[in-house]
């Protein structure tokens, strides 16, 4: 389902029950915590079993993904033990994994209900733990992320040694503060009365219904796209030949036929579920992230690449094909599932590729996906050849082989150049090698596609081509639309945001030369600040926009030149405040206001950077000392606005003063204009 769906789904919602979302604070999960062992004994190991509730239409980051790639990670800090010792780290329990877009890479998370579990030996019989869990809680709904901890004391008794049987004791479930977990029961059961959260349609479920869907049209169409590559089409005669007169009546050759495509389905389709049993969530976040198996697919699609362009010829071992073939001419059933075996290996050398990618992209921990997507595939590859063996006369309707193949193969070759680099890309960015900058892989993309384009027009030849006397108009469209895509790219090199392609790109932020930023710095020249903004060396704005990240720094300076704050709640781990800077900051509207008009300020909330102990402080909202910049920023805007969610938008006058109501997650550009125009003409006013 779109973020633009979704998105108008939401505001219906809202006008219906004038919802007052700036103004609440949301409940965090209900968690539980205990030892996994009925009864502790010294000396043996056992493990903490951490489970959280988590609110309808949320969900939970988990731990086993890269900390670099942007969301928080769930962690365990511990702030005094005894009686025990911590083996290795917080495991998550059967997490979900997807690949997320805008983080451009694999994550992991829980939704419903969320479990970890923390390895420890008993060390005593006084058995004390003390600390808090770290994570962040976000939705889809209203694209909003919120950074939570959870306090936990743990304590029971263990027996004396491990070969003892008597005096063990038994645990018990941590008491959470009733009265606390009854308030925060209260504050759900509110928060969902007054916003209606229990009405809302779950949409992870049509997400993964309708992703499923797509997925297999996708596979589907290629299996089409199969059928025309060069080592597939010349199968097709003969398919007819193997089955012509082997039939003594039209039943038993829609039966062989039936069986012929079926054997197809089934090899295709068992190679998918090979691959689904033996991947989990966390090989399909080694897959995706790690830099061997990314190398390792680069070099297997220029491989293919370049054999597909002409550089050598791909052919399976011709003995190992022939013991295949003679199978084949056995006859009876086993001929014909030797027949369709025959088909696929030979089939390989142009559908490898095709098979390769489906299979690659299926790898995100999820069993149905591949076994659905070589199904798709293989259907579409099945279907014309089991057509032509109960119709063999169709035969003589089909073009004769020749060049035409031959380009086939070599639109395919170009395709899998381009699309070689993604895997590069991705090993690029985790590992921080600096080798395919967003220019430089932009650059790739415009040379491989213009000289596809030139090769559709005639203008490049291949040793294998024919000659050609005229192009033929679906080759003249398809060079036009070659030519377009490079156009759309060329402004890319310049720092054009490209949003079409965002899934496929670098970030922005490897990028050498953007004019957009240059643009940001050059608006912002008549908003200089005349200060040093405070944590300016390792926290920053997007678009080239000047500002601060202490809110009391930002407040002399909104009052020192005249115009009102805009504070921005974020994080670094709020994929949705990078969707708003993405998709609404950069555009010139609005770009422009926040340089010229605001004083801006961003408060991360879960910046871990810890002040100096003369600036911590305890909170009067939880009586928790607030060390770090993030609990901090979190606690204000908390005490301050009475909300907890990211992104959060708040304007100020200089007796900080609303001028407007806060703004939180629309993507809509118009709307942000007229958020901003209404708080600069209330400051006018007063």
């Amino acid at each position: 389902m779109s973020t633009y769906f979704k998105s108008s789904l939401v505001l219906i919602f809202l006008l219906l029950f004038n919802v007052q979302a700036f103004a609440q604070l949301i409940a965090p999960p209900n968690w539980s915590i205990q030892f996994e062992s009925k009864t502790l004994t010294v000396g043996e190991e056992t493990k903490i079993i951490f489970k959280a509730q988590i609110p309808k239409d949320w969900y939970i980051y988990s731990n086993d993904f890269d900390p670099d790639l942007g969301p928080m990670l769930t962690e365990l800090n511990v702030d005094k033990s005894s009686g025990l010792e911590l083996i290795g780290e917080l495991k998550a329990i059967n997490p979900k994994s997807k690949y997320d877009e805008i983080w451009e890479g694999e994550v992991t998370y829980f939704e419903g209900t969320g479990a970890f579990e923390q390895k420890v030996k008993i060390t005593g019989s006084n058995v004390s733990l003390v600390g808090f869990l770290g994570y962040q809680m976000c939705t889809d709904v209203t694209g909003q992320c919120i950074p939570f901890d959870e306090d936990f004391e743990l304590t029971t008794q263990a027996s004396g040694t491990s070969n003892s049987d008597s005096g063990s004791s038994e645990t018990q479930e941590l008491p959470l503060n009733e009265e606390v977990e009854e308030e925060t029961q209260v504050a759900q059961d509110k928060i969902e009365e007054q916003t209606g959260a229990r009405t809302f349609i779950n949409l992870d479920d049509d997400e993964d219904q309708s992703g499923l869907i797509g997925f297999m049209i996708v596979a589907f169409l290629a299996g089409l796209a199969a059928l025309l590559t060069p080592c597939v089409f010349p199968m097709i005669p003969m398919t007819v030949t193997f089955f012509t007169g082997r039939s003594k009546s039209r039943v038993q050759g829609i039966r062989n036929a039936s069986i012929y495509g079926l054997s197809i389905i089934a090899i295709y389709t068992i190679a998918g579920t090979a691959v689904a049993a033996i991947q989990g969530p966390e090989f399909a976040n080694w897959l995706s992230t790690h830099w061997l198996p990314n190398i390792f697919f680069f070099l297997v699609f220029i491989f293919f690449a370049f054999a597909f362009l002409g550089m050598f010829e791909l052919t399976l071992p011709s003995g190992f094909v022939n013991k295949i073939d003679a199978k084949a001419d056995k006859g009876g059933l086993t001929g014909i599932f030797f027949m369709a075996f025959t088909l696929v290996l030979v089939s390989f050398s142009c559908t490898g590729p095709i098979v390769g990618s489906i299979l690659i992209k299926a790898a995100g921990g999820d069993f149905l996906m591949p076994i659905a997507g070589m199904f798709a595939f293989s259907l579409a590859f099945a279907i014309p050849f089991t057509l032509f063996a109960i119709f063999p006369e169709w035969l003589n309707s089909l073009p004769k082989s020749g060049g035409w193949l031959n380009s086939v193969k070599v639109v395919l070759g170009f395709l899998e150049l381009a699309l070689a680099f993604k895997f590069l890309s991705v090993a690029d960015q985790v590992y921080h090698w600096g080798l395919l900058d967003r220019d430089i892989y932009i650059a790739i993309w415009i040379v491989i596609f213009a000289l596809l384009g030139f090769y559709l027009l005639g203008k490049i030849r291949t040793k294998h081509d024919s000659p050609m006397d005229y192009i033929g108009v679906p080759r003249l469209m398809l060079a036009i639309t070659t030519f377009v895509f490079v156009v759309y790219l060329i402004p890319g090199l310049w720092g054009a945001p490209l949003k079409a392609l965002s899934g496929y790109l670098p970030p922005m932020a490897t990028h050498d030369f953007n004019i957009a930023s240059s643009k940001g710095l050059t608006e912002s020249s008549s908003n200089q600040l005349d200060d040093i903004p405070k944590y300016a060396d390792f926290l920053h704005f997007p678009h080239g926009i000047q500002g601060y990240f202490d809110y009391d720094q930002a407040l002399e300076a909104a009052k020192r030149t005249g115009k009102p704050l805009f504070i921005d709640f974020t994080g670094h781990g709020c994929v949705n405040c990078r969707e708003m800077e993405a998709r609404v900051w950069s555009e010139t509207p609005v770009l422009q206001r926040l340089n010229e008009d605001f004083v801006m300020v961003a408060l991360y909330i879960d910046e871990r950077y810890e002040l100096p102990e003369a600036e911590w402080y305890t909170s009067d909202y939880d009586g928790k000392v607030k060390k770090t910049i993030g609990k901090q920023n979190a606690d204000f805007q908390i005490t301050r606005f009475n909300n907890n969610a990211q992104p959060y938008y708040v304007i100020l006058d200089h007796n900080e003063e609303l001028l407007v109501r806060p703004k939180a997650y629309d993507t809509n550009v118009q709307n942000f204009v007229e958020f901003l125009d209404g708080a600069k003409e209330e400051f006018t006013r007063r």
